[in-house]
């Protein structure tokens, strides 16, 4: 019989579910916006690098929770934010991720 899943092991089990695909993805993504300080990534750039690489719909990538990684980074030591537009608001969402 399989035990609950902890709490403090959930981040674990998300990177341990992520495909290496979405990883090289925003690794490579974020090398490529450093800026020194920080790394602004384009949801929708990451969306259709992933989708070519996994060869899946954006729909897919969204039904997967796969551009969900912000808890895996921030494990790996960065400060990462999501922003999206809210009610009224016109422009791309973006991560952020930055040294802490």
């Amino acid at each position: 019989m399989a035990n609950p899943i902890r709490p403090e092991d959930v981040t674990a089990a998300k990177a341990a579910a992520l495909p290496d695909e979405v990883t090289d993805v925003f690794n490579e993504l974020i090398a490529e916006a450093w800026d020194g300080r920080s790394a602004i990534v384009m949801q929708d750039d990451a969306a259709e690098a992933i989708s070519e690489r996994l060869g899946i719909s954006h729909q897919e990538i969204y039904d997967r929770h796969l551009l969900d990684v912000e808890s895996v980074y921030r494990a790996a030591g960065w400060g990462v934010t999501y922003d999206k537009p809210g009610f009224n608001e016109t422009y791309r969402p973006y991560f952020t991720f930055a040294r802490p």
